[in-house]
C-alpha cells in the first residue's frame, strides 16, 4: 500500500477538481477555494500548463494539491518530479498504480466496476474513484462494502452537495466535485459566489459522521 491519502483531504473529505481552460486562470480561483476552507484541489492535465505552474501554485495554496487526469507513465514521473500531493487517474491501470506505489505516491484510480476497482485496490492504491459517480449513487458504495469492508472509496463526477452527504454517509472516505461546486468560475464568474458555494460544501463535509 501507498499509505492513507494525505492528511488534509482524508480531514476535509472534499477534494475539488478544476478544470480550466489554462494554468494562469488557477490562482485566483485556488485562492477564493482556500478562503472558503478547501483544503485539497486536484488540479486537471486537461489544463495547459498545469506542471508548469504547479510549483508557483503549491507555494501559495495552503492545502494538499494534487494532479489529476493522469492516464500515462510520462505524466504520472512529471507528478511526482513536481511534487504533487496525491493524483488522480479516471481509468483503472495497473503500471500507473505499481509505478505510483513504488514512488509513495498517494494514488486515487478510477473505475467503476467492481472488479476495476477491487484491481485497483489490491495493488495498493490509496482510494478509488467511483467514476462517473452520477450514474450509480451513493446505494452502490453500500453495495462494494458488502464484499469489501475496507474499501477506501472517493465518489467523482455528478456529485452536488446533497449527494456528497448522502455518498459519505454510505462510508466515502472523501467526494470529489468540480462543476457544482466551481460553476462558472473559470469563466469569469464571481469569486465572492464560489467562496459561498465552496464554504457550503466544506460545511456538509465536515458535518457528517460529527
Amino acid at each position: 500500500m501507498t499509505g492513507e491519502l494525505p492528511a488534509r483531504t482524508l480531514s476535509s473529505k472534499l477534494v475539488v477538481v478544476a478544470r480550466a481552460s489554462a494554468a494562469a486562470d488557477y490562482k485566483s480561483v485556488l485562492g477564493a477555494l482556500a478562503q472558503a476552507g478547501v483544503q485539497s484541489v486536484e488540479l486537471t492535465l486537461t489544463t495547459p500548463g498545469t506542471f508548469d505552474a504547479f510549483a508557483a501554485l503549491r507555494s501559495s495554496f495552503d492545502g494538499d494539491l494534487g494532479i489529476g487526469t493522469v492516464t500515462t507513465l510520462d505524466q504520472l514521473e512529471r507528478a511526482i518530479e513536481v511534487g504533487a500531493d496525491y493524483v488522480v487517474t479516471p481509468i483503472t491501470s495497473s503500471a500507473l498504480v505499481e509505478r505510483a506505489v513504488a514512488a509513495g505516491m498517494p494514488i486515487i484510480p478510477g473505475g467503476i466496476t467492481p472488479t476495476e476497482l477491487f484491481s485497483s485496490w489490491s495493488a495498493g492504491a490509496s482510494a478509488v474513484k467511483i467514476f462517473p459517480a452520477g450514474q450509480v449513487g451513493p446505494g452502490y458504495l453500500k453495495d462494494l462494502r458488502g464484499p469489501f469492508p475496507d474499501i477506501a472509496v472517493v465518489p467523482s463526477g455528478g456529485v452536488d452537495a446533497d449527494s456528497a452527504a448522502a455518498w459519505l454517509a454510505a462510508g466515502a472516505v472523501a467526494v470529489s466535485v468540480g462543476g457544482p461546486l466551481l460553476g462558472d468560475a473559470f469563466r469569469g464568474g464571481d469569486l465572492g459566489a464560489l467562496r459561498e458555494r465552496a464554504g457550503r460544501f466544506v460545511a456538509v463535509c465536515a458535518g457528517v459522521g460529527t
